[in-house]
């Protein structure tokens, strides 16, 4: 991984930020290439005690786009989170070529750690083609990105972070309401909506936007289950069991995109988020789904 030559920022609340931070995590998504069809990537040295599910889906969407034509573009995803990653070794990447066809061509990759299966992707990208144009609008009402606080502001005022309090961030999330994690929030059935971009500029690479919001796509998906019942996150066990994305306009992510994400449902110790990215100008350009481990602490089970 390469490291960054622009010179650290810091946000309010000190911790790392801006384009040195961004550009480690550019560095994160770019793979070692072992040989014809497999990668190796790493984890950042301030990882949990396991790794980011954005991470891994981003790492293997990068996996499988290197084995691609650049005139074909990635417009689905489908992945599976198969064991807890280790953070402290690297993950390989195995990409299978399923199929390449006139328009749509077909990749599946494995992420192995310890010699077992950890992840599992699979990947259609398409030739540009031309066909019917409709998409859901975006909701009104929404402030501005610029007039909310980003997270090193509210952590400063005294706000909870979450798990995001004290490692570098290389996107720049404002919350339009109450984080999950709050202790302040209340339950609502309406969906939770972050403003989110790239802290920094990006290379003009399609792959890589799209990567780098696969990563994004999982910091606050699974909480909008937890955000229609009268609890903080930070009491609730939560993990992604599987993810999906469907790409539908030409985007740029170090550009403010809304993500707006709602739970139909949960039961039997898993609930099943949903997710809408839209640019300011109201276009909708992706759409998300994950089912996710949540369970509450045996004394409230």
């Amino acid at each position: 991984m390469t490291a960054s030559s622009s010179e650290p920022e810091f946000a309010a609340d000190g911790v790392p930020r801006g384009q040195a931070v961004l550009d480690d995590l550019v560095g994160l998504l770019d793979l070692e290439q072992l040989e014809v069809n497999l990668f190796r990537g790493v984890s950042p040295p301030h990882s949990p005690t396991r790794v980011f599910g954005g991470q891994v889906a981003g790492q293997a969407l990068v996996a499988a786009g290197r084995t691609v034509p650049e005139d074909r573009e990635v417009h689905s995803l489908h992945a599976y989170f198969i064991r807890p990653g280790d953070p402290r070794v690297p993950i390989v990447y195995e990409t299978e070529r399923v199929r390449d066809g006139r328009s749509f061509t077909t990749r599946r990759v494995l992420g192995i750690q310890h010699g077992e299966a950890i992840f599992s992707l699979s990947a259609s990208f398409q030739l540009p083609q031309q066909g019917l144009e409709h998409s859901q609008p975006m909701p009104p009402g929404v402030p501005d990105p610029e007039s909310l606080p980003d997270l090193g502001e509210r952590i400063a005022a005294g706000g909870d972070g979450g798990w995001l309090t004290e490692i570098p961030r290389p996107l720049d999330v404002r919350f339009v309401d109450e984080p999950v994690w709050s202790a302040e929030r209340a339950a609502s059935d309406e969906p939770i909506r972050v403003w989110m971009r790239a802290d920094g500029t990006l290379p003009d690479d399609r792959l890589l936007h799209v990567c780098l919001l696969t990563y994004a796509s999982d910091l606050t998906l699974l909480g909008s289950v937890v955000a229609r019942h009268d609890m903080s996150s930070a009491y609730v066990q939560m993990a992604s069991l599987d993810h999906a994305m469907w790409f539908h306009q030409p985007f740029r992510a170090d550009e403010w995109l809304l993500y707006q994400c709602y739970s139909p449902a949960a039961s039997g110790g898993r609930g099943l988020a949903t997710g809408r990215f839209y640019t300011t100008d109201g276009r909708l350009i992706a759409s998300t789904m994950q089912e996710g481990l949540v369970r509450l602490p045996r004394g409230n089970a």
